[in-house]
C-alpha cells in the first residue's frame, strides 16, 4: 500500500466540505435589557445619545482593564528567525509577578490613555477616570460618556453614583452582561496582546509596564478610529435571528 503523506491528508481535509472537528463557542444573551443597553451603545459609536445628535464637545470613552499580565522572563535569550526558521523562545522561565493595564479609548479620534496598576479593582479605575478627566479636552468637554462591562470595577449602581458624584460631566454607561465584544476597547487589547505582550520575555514588571506605555504612545501617533461595522441594523438582524433559535428550542 502506498503511503500518504501528511501534507496530502492536510489537503484533502482542509478541501473537504465537513469539518466535524471544527467548532466554535458563543454565549446567548442573558441579560433581560440586552437589546436596550446595547442600542445605546451604539448609538453612542454612531454619535447619538437619547436620539439627539452629540456636539463637538462630547466625546465616547470605551474603557476597560488587561489583568494579571505576566513578567515572564525566560531563562536563555530568543533565537532570532532565520532562513527555514521560525524565532525560537525558550520554555523555561522565570516569573517576575503581574500587573493590570487599565486602557480608555477615545472611540471617534482613536485616542488611548492608560495606566498601569499592580491589580485591578475600584481605585484603579477610579485613577484612570482621574487621569483622563483632569485633561484636555475632556476636562472642559459638556459630557463625557465612559461605556464599561459589568467587572466589578465598575459594575451597578453604585458605579453610576460614584462617577457621577465624582466627575458631574461624566457618564457611566454599561453594557449588556457577557457583551465585551461591544466594547471597542476590546481590539485595542488584541492589537496589544499581538504585538507587545507576546512572545513574552521582561525582565521585571517595570519593563513590562514601561512597554505597554510606550507602545500606547507610538499607537497614538499614528492611529485612526476602529472601521466599527456592528450597528443598530446589525443588531436588530442578530436578534431576528436569535428569536427564531429560541422558538425553534
Amino acid at each position: 500500500m502506498d503511503t500518504v503523506s501528511a501534507a496530502t491528508v492536510r489537503r484533502w481535509l482542509t478541501a473537504d466540505a465537513i469539518k466535524p472537528w471544527q467548532c466554535r463557542s458563543w454565549i446567548f444573551p442573558r441579560d433581560p435589557d440586552f437589546a436596550a443597553k446595547a442600542r445605546r451603545v451604539l448609538d453612542l459609536y454612531d454619535r447619538y445619545w437619547d436620539g439627539q445628535s452629540l456636539g463637538a464637545d462630547e466625546y465616547v470613552i470605551s474603557a476597560d482593564e488587561k489583568s494579571q499580565l505576566q513578567a515572564l522572563h525566560r531563562r536563555r535569550p530568543d533565537l532570532p528567525p532565520a532562513p527555514g526558521r521560525v524565532r525560537r523562545q525558550e520554555f523555561e522561565y522565570r516569573r517576575g509577578g503581574t500587573l493590570a493595564y487599565l486602557a480608555a479609548y477615545d472611540v471617534h479620534h482613536a485616542r488611548v490613555i492608560g495606566c498601569c496598576a499592580p491589580s485591578t479593582g475600584i481605585q484603579p479605575f477610579a485613577r484612570l477616570v482621574e487621569q483622563v478627566m483632569t485633561i484636555e479636552p475632556y476636562a472642559s468637554a459638556k459630557r463625557v460618556f465612559w461605556v464599561v462591562d459589568n467587572g466589578s470595577s465598575h459594575n451597578g449602581q453604585r458605579s453610576l453614583d460614584r462617577m457621577h458624584e465624582t466627575w458631574p460631566t461624566a457618564e457611566l454607561v454599561h453594557l449588556p452582561v457577557h457583551a465585551s465584544w461591544l466594547n471597542q476597547v476590546e481590539i485595542f487589547f488584541s492589537i496589544v496582546q499581538r504585538k507587545v505582550i507576546k512572545p513574552q520575555d521582561f525582565d521585571d514588571l517595570d519593563v513590562l509596564a514601561d512597554r505597554l506605555l510606550a507602545f500606547q504612545d507610538r499607537y497614538n501617533a499614528t492611529a485612526v478610529p476602529f472601521e466599527w461595522r456592528f450597528t443598530r441594523k446589525s443588531l436588530d438582524r442578530l436578534l431576528e435571528r436569535l428569536a427564531l433559535h429560541e422558538q425553534a428550542a
